[in-house]
């Protein structure tokens, strides 16, 4: 199958005849990306797989209103972002825990996921991330792992640059004491 530039593919998916192969592609493009940076908000395989295929539903439902003022890559990381955080908030609801304590129940699912792999060091930073707020964990996350440009991650969360820096600073400050506490 040939593949289709991101252009090429947005206008595949405004075609009636070839919406569906589009999306199929789309799919096959985006998937392992959004997958990790799910992954990296939820810690648990499970949970990001359906947080991904809730994702895709998503955007499967709403392709015609994708007008393309921004990237198909954006408008899917955002829907992915939303996604992680409603399920957030309603896991802490149900563990009823406030949006200011760590999030532990995160960390549990971790040790006992059988796909999570890491050694002693990943769980201490993977203690020390989950600790951060939502945003600052969000702009940590793709900035350190995706090494995402703070442009683009201006466009996917809706934050000015200047912001997006500042909130970048204090997570590595915030995980540096966390991790310094924890030698």
């Amino acid at each position: 199958m040939r593949q289709y530039t991101e252009d090429e593919l947005v206008e595949r998916l405004r075609e009636p005849s070839t919406v569906q192969n589009a999306f199929a592609q789309v799919v096959n493009m985006y998937s392992e990306r959004l997958y990790w940076q799910i992954r990296k908000m939820v810690l648990s395989h499970d949970d990001a797989n359906d947080l991904l295929q809730n994702t895709f539903m998503k955007a499967w439902m709403n392709i015609e209103y994708f007008r393309g003022d921004a990237k198909l890559s954006t408008w899917l990381y955002k829907i992915a972002i939303n996604e992680c955080i409603t399920f957030l908030n309603r896991q802490r609801a149900s563990h009823q825990v406030s949006m200011n304590d760590a999030d532990v129940f995160l960390l549990e699912k971790l040790k006992s996921d059988e796909y999570f792999d890491g050694d002693e060091l990943q769980l201490k930073l993977q203690k020390a991330i989950v600790r951060l707020p939502d945003k600052q964990r969000l702009v940590f996350n793709m900035k350190y792992y995706d090494e995402m440009k703070y442009d683009d991650m201006s466009e996917i969360l809706g934050t000015s640059v200047g912001a997006l820096k500042a909130s970048y600073h204090h997570a590595v400050k915030k995980i540096e004491e966390f991790l310094a506490k924890e030698v």
